[in-house]
């Protein structure tokens, strides 16, 4: 399939503005075929109207014939064949074999979504039948669901081509929950969306779905990005991706004349603690268990662990050697951009100079000229020094970990507190560790959005009870998630009707209950109808 670089609206294809970027081989540095348009400013306008009318539209669509659309996105999806993972192999450095993995994940989600607004007990609907005769004053007829908030502007993430960007999870979710999605397409990887974006439009012309259910737009975050965010017709956002860009699309959309909300996920260097007992009697698998998470998709997961916890002895040193060992024997592997390589490598260094933090393993580092490859690592520093650094904290984006020793049980909890919002923190303990250092879940439960034991924080499995969010600065908003069916909630909002006609109520609410939904009425769970 020939790539144009154009803008996708609706049903139509647009290439108005002068200016064009290609997509960038970050293994090679040569460029990849075909050249891509920045939208111009009537270009988002127009995506914007027809994503308004279709906003109405859908209201006429019953949940089976948007169910029917997501199923369609995910067959077009793989009907594209070998072409989509050959190009995002190509644009990101990724194999192609987490390729296969991504797509797969991306069309079971769709699946999930459907299967979500069919079964449609989503919305959540609530009745409390009216007491005319109560005194002293009587009680309306009380009804509440949720429904859709208009449409969603969804940005795609650099590190997930696939399961996070055009057809990913935040655009699953805004269509289940009935909004359009107009998605900004990210530089990196162009191609990758333009036929993903391909593939949805067919969908949407099979199903006779209304034509502004989603639109596709190329063009810088600084001026696409935020005229989008900043659109009146746009009425929430989803981006995945670094803290600075996430928070200017926050305080942009926070700086209108109507604020909406903006779902970001961003920053996060997800701790994990390894417990005395459980380090005596299972380092190697643990050591080994991490070299996998710490070096899969070059590191390039939001769930990354950039922090090991741990208290100081013989073992732990022992345990360290072992872990900086599988690291240095890794694979030097491309990163996804030379952008996001400088700034690992910048923060690497910067790592290294630091007089109190230790490289474990290697002599000295030397990055490669060319090919964007990184070079994993275990850094080691002691409870003091990374309670009195700030930049310890940060997120370094890449293959490498710090490992904090504490001289201390008390130490590791002064440890603890340290860290502010996190997507996961991670316990490895026995039984009488955790009996023993039982207050420590807690106090990482207040810190996070999905706390593990044992295992590893990578791979999120996408399911319904999944949370992927968590307190500031891992995302903008701690109450919703963006992997798994809860994050429906996001793009939908409850309505009230009070002493409404049966017949005026949109059938969710229904005394009869035509769509056969769970309802609490009058304080119970049933499927009967209203009496």
């Amino acid at each position: 399939m020939d790539l144009t670089g154009q803008q996708i609206i609706g049903q139509g294809r647009s290439a108005e503005g002068p200016e064009t970027f290609t997509a960038t081989n970050p293994a090679t540095g040569d460029a990849l075929p075909a050249a891509f348009y920045h939208a111009t400013s009537s270009e988002l306008d127009r995506a914007c109207a027809l994503a308004d009318a279709a906003y109405v539209a859908l209201e006429k669509k019953t949940p089976e014939e948007r169910a029917a659309f997501l199923d369609k996105v995910a067959e077009e999806i793989m009907n594209l064949g070998d072409a989509l993972i050959v190009r995002a192999h190509d644009e990101t450095g990724l194999p192609e074999a987490r390729f296969q993995g991504e797509r797969g994940r991306t069309c079971n989600q769709l699946g999930l979504f459907a299967s979500l607004i069919r079964e449609g007990s989503w919305v959540d609907a609530r009745i409390e039948t009216a007491l005319p005769d109560r005194t002293p004053f009587p009680k309306p007829d009380v009804r509440l669901m949720r429904r859709p908030l208009g449409p969603v502007a969804v940005f795609c993430a650099s590190n997930f081509p696939l399961a996070f960007s055009v057809a990913g999870g935040d655009t699953a979710s805004a269509w289940a929950a009935g909004c359009p999605v107009i998605v900004k397409a990210h530089h990196a990887h162009p191609g990758t969306a333009e036929l993903v974006g391909l593939a949805i439009q067919k969908a949407a012309a099979a199903t006779n779905m209304p034509e502004g259910i989603f639109s596709l737009l190329y063009g810088p975050g600084r001026s696409t990005g935020m005229d989008l965010v900043k659109h009146p017709i746009v009425k929430a956002a989803g981006f995945t991706g670094s803290q600075q860009g996430g928070r200017a699309l926050f305080d942009a959309a926070a700086a209108r004349p109507a604020p909406i909300p903006v779902y970001a996920e961003m920053s996060s260097i997800n701790p994990v603690f390894i417990l005395p007992e459980a380090l005596k009697e299972d380092a190697g698998q643990i050591a080994a268990g991490l070299r996998q998470s710490v070096t899969l998709g070059v590191g390039q997961f939001c769930t990354c662990p950039g922090v090991l916890v741990m208290l100081s002895g013989p073992e732990t040193d022992v345990f360290l050697a072992q872990t900086a060992t599988l690291l240095l024997e890794s694979s030097h592997d491309t990163m996804l951009t030379a952008g996001i390589f400088d700034a690992y490598r910048a923060g690497f260094e910067k790592l290294d100079n630091k007089e109190a933090v230790d490289l474990l393993g290697h002599d000295a580092v030397q990055f490669e000229a060319t090919g964007n490859r990184a070079v994993p690592a275990l850094f080691r520093t002691d409870a003091a020094t990374f309670l009195a650094d700030n930049e310890l904290s940060d997120e370094l984006f890449g293959p490498t970990t710090l490992a904090v020793v504490c001289s201390s049980r008390a130490e590791m909890f002064s440890v603890a507190r340290k860290f502010r919002g996190e997507l996961t923190a991670t316990l490895h303990g026995s039984q009488a560790d955790l009996k023993a250092y039982a207050d420590l879940l807690p106090l990482m439960a207040a810190r996070v959005g999905r706390l593990l034991v044992g295992g590893y924080p990578t791979g999120v499995e996408v399911c319904s009870a999944m949370n992927h969010g968590g307190p500031y600065p891992a995302c903008t908003d701690s109450h919703y998630t963006s992997v798994g069916t809860g994050a429906i909630l996001r793009f939908s909002r409850p309505i009230c009707f009070q002493n409404v006609p049966d017949a005026f109520l949109p059938s969710a609410l229904q005394n009869g209950n035509p769509d056969g939904l769970w309802r609490l009425v009058n304080g119970g769970m049933t499927r009967d109808s209203v009496q």
